[in-house]
């Protein structure tokens, strides 16, 4: 079987592994892990923060984050199709309590002008208790259901400007960050400086088996620590673990390009069959999202799993599928022709 699936189906090399299972620890709700220590200082270096905390997920450090930037009952505003408000089981409002405000966002990317409208212009005849208070904003870069698209980082600029002029706080959601930085090669420190908070994830294309970072200043860190532990995200000995991410962070940046490489060998493969629809130029980092016309979505993924490709239907005519570290140039090949099998021939 070739999964496609998600980046999150990555299995740890066996360096990885041998970091993994000879790293020293302690417990790390003490305070004493000395792996888990290493990995928050080399985030929040790398990302130009003042420090960082090691967590079991991408969402939990998305909701960290949102829950330590706000109160209950403040707003925030995030793209119309953002992770962490669609895919995220609800955690916005379920866990920090919050309203999401929504932006009309094009494959994720907005701009100042719809920052400007979400926020309205106050005047003194309307009271200010009446309306919730908005409080952050949050972008994706890498955008996961904008297809892997990148945030152009003069917009980005432009957003943030306008945020910070209206007073709100900023984070990033930055699970694929590495991504853009190896798309562009803009530092992620670049893009980092423009937020409060940026989370990152290693157990995507990193390819580490646990793990995101929240960073960001040293008081905000400490205050996402609480939150951290309150809702269970209290490690023991995790260096085992942070080893992976630690590994990953080291050593399989720099080839995230070839995941890019076979996106595009995937996209282009599959551009002209028929009943496929894929914006081949949209394709700008390791998620290739095309639309099937000849049947829905999901009859068209299970007839692929049955000759070996697992991919992901989305809504009701839309397929996704991520090459990442373990996927082969022969497995893209193979899996344009089980795309082509199908297509041609049905299910």
């Amino acid at each position: 079987m070739i999964d496609l699936r998600s980046d999150t189906c990555s299995q740890p090399t066996e360096p990885m592994r041998q970091a993994m299972a000879y790293a020293p620890v302690g417990d790390d709700v003490y305070g004493d892990d000395p792996t888990v220590k290493a990995l928050e200082r080399e985030v929040a270096e790398l990302l130009g923060k003042e420090d960082a905390v090691y967590m079991v997920s991408g969402t939990m450090t998305n909701q960290v984050a949102i829950r330590a930037h706000t109160e209950p009952g403040d707003s925030v505003l995030f793209d119309q199709n953002a992770h962490v408000y669609i895919l995220e089981g609800g955690a916005p409002s379920a866990y920090a309590g919050v309203l999401p405000r929504l932006l009309p966002g094009v494959r994720g990317i907005f701009s100042a002008t719809d920052v400007e409208e979400a926020l309205g212009v106050p005047h003194r005849f309307f009271p200010a208790t009446v309306p919730s208070p908005v409080k952050l904003l949050c972008l994706e870069n890498t955008h996961n259901i904008g297809g892997g698209k990148i945030w152009p980082l003069e917009r980005l600029k432009e957003v943030c400007a306008c945020a910070r002029r209206r007073g709100l706080q900023l984070h990033l959601d930055g699970a694929r960050l590495w991504h853009a930085t190896a798309a562009t090669g803009i530092p992620e420190r670049e893009y980092a400086r423009h937020f409060d908070t940026v989370s990152v994830c290693f157990s995507k294309g990193l390819g580490a088996p646990v793990g995101s970072a929240l960073a960001g200043p040293r008081d905000f860190i400490a205050r996402a620590r609480r939150f951290k532990q309150q809702i269970g995200g209290g490690f023991r000995q995790a260096g085992i673990i942070a080893a992976g991410a630690l590994y990953a962070l080291r050593h399989n940046r720099e080839r995230l390009v070839e995941d890019h490489e076979h996106a595009r060998l995937l996209a282009h493969g599959i551009a002209d069959l028929p009943g496929i629809h894929v914006d081949v130029a949209g394709v700008e980092s390791n998620i290739v999202r095309f639309g099937v016309s000849s049947m829905p979505a999901g009859l068209f993924v299970d007839a692929l799993h049955r000759r070996g490709l697992h991919v992901l239907p989305y809504g009701k005519d839309g397929v996704r599928a991520i090459p990442y570290l373990n996927i082969s140039r022969q497995q893209i090949r193979e899996a344009v022709e089980i795309i082509a099998s199908v297509a041609t021939q049905g299910a």
